[in-house]
């Protein structure tokens, strides 16, 4: 077990929890169209209670993906949580709202309204997935920021990230790749939360409407998933030297990596074709309900191989826009041997964990929302 497959290993779990929780974004798919799903007020609580009884698991996936990052990649923690640190302040800031929404929009008292907490609840689901997204396109497209690990001898300015200029990350938003990657990710949370939707709530109006919906959203999420796929194979990625750890510039980096790695690129394409069946079965069949489950399968492989095609090969996962040699790497970034050692025997219980979640998530459905259940007292 050498120190570089461990680094590989852990890249690799990380990724994973990244691609589980642009699954779990259906939550914030189906809260943005609250509205649109819903028209009466029972129809919206059906809604909010669907993807309220799951909301949890987002956020709890959202904050392990962000720990794991720390534990494994530290400098990429510091740099990006760190210095990028308003993108984050409002992806965070819009998930505190969804839970605020979800906890007080039905309690007595409540002086804003229902209808206040529920446009909460479709601000996180625009929002959150559009920043989230954008921050996984800085993957490929890069950040302004700089390394300096001498700083560390340093005793009056210890610090050895910082961002290159005083935007914090907001910058991100003015590169039009990240904008457009964010969009698709917002689109894609859209189809997924219409097809959970479909799947979880028993009410022929809100399915015909979701039906709906699943069209409008697939159909932008498809086509700007393929322009920014053919983007990222025609630009210049970046690479390095694994003896001199160098960073460069390489023409089609992310094409060579997937001939490279024909298993990644054999999994993308199976994780493609898979998203696709779910959504066209379920827009040409009136019973078939369960799309989610291919769909959300094959975003799971889809967002892991592009995540591995990001890290794996050479490839600098967190490219520096302002200094090319801050770019950062599985091998110049990542915690000590010990850790990531240490961690790797603690990585085996995930497996029982990922099998109670299971539990759960199928204890939750063995009944379908509907309105009968809207006249409980614990409901959202």
């Amino acid at each position: 077990m050498t120190y570089l497959f461990l680094q590989q290993y852990w890249w690799f779990l990380v990724s994973l929890l990244g691609a589980l929780l642009v699954f779990l974004m259906f939550v914030q798919g189906a809260n943005s169209m609250i509205f649109s799903l819903g028209r009466t007020e029972d129809e919206r609580r059906m809604v909010v209670n669907s993807t309220g009884r799951k909301w949890e698991l987002t956020f709890t996936t959202l904050v392990t993906f962000g720990g794991a990052f720390f534990a494994s990649f530290p400098l990429f923690y510091s740099t990006s949580f760190g210095g990028a640190y308003w993108l984050w302040m409002i992806i965070l800031f819009s998930f505190v709202l969804q839970a605020v929404s979800y906890e007080f929009q039905n309690k007595l008292g409540n002086l804003l309204g229902t209808r206040t907490f529920q446009m909460f609840l479709v601000f996180n689901g625009i929002v959150g997935p559009v920043l989230l997204g954008g921050a996984v396109a800085t993957f490929f497209e890069g950040s302004n920021f700089i390394i300096e690990k001498t700083n560390l001898a340093n005793p009056m300015q210890p610090v050895i990230s910082s961002w290159a200029n005083g935007s914090h990350g907001l910058d991100a938003l003015l590169n039009f790749w990240v904008v457009a990657f964010g969009i698709a990710v917002c689109f894609l949370a859209r189809t997924l939360g219409t097809l959970y939707i479909i799947n979880n709530v028993n009410d022929e109006n809100i399915r015909s409407r979701a039906s709906v919906q699943l069209i409008g959203a697939a159909v932008p999420f498809v086509l700007l998933f393929v322009v920014y796929l053919v983007h990222l194979l025609l630009k210049d990625g970046y690479a390095y030297d694994a003896a001199t750890g160098t960073i460069m510039m390489e023409p089609n980096k992310y094409l060579h990596n997937l001939l490279d790695m024909w298993y990644v690129a054999v999994l993308l394409l199976v994780g493609v074709l898979l998203v696709l069946y779910g959504v066209i079965r379920t827009v040409v069949s009136k019973t078939y309900i369960k799309g989610i489950w291919p769909v959300g399968i094959g975003v799971v492989i889809t967002v892991l191989m592009l995540l591995l095609c990001a890290g794996l090969n050479n490839t600098a996962y967190y490219p520096s826009t302002a200094d090319l040699q801050s770019s950062l790497t599985i091998e110049n970034s990542s915690s000590s041997e010990f850790t990531l050692r240490t961690m790797f025997y603690v990585s085996f219980l995930v497996p029982f964990v990922l099998a109670y979640i299971a539990y759960c998530w199928r204890a939750l459905d063995k009944k379908k929302i509907d309105k009968e259940e809207m006249k409980q007292e614990d409901i959202y």
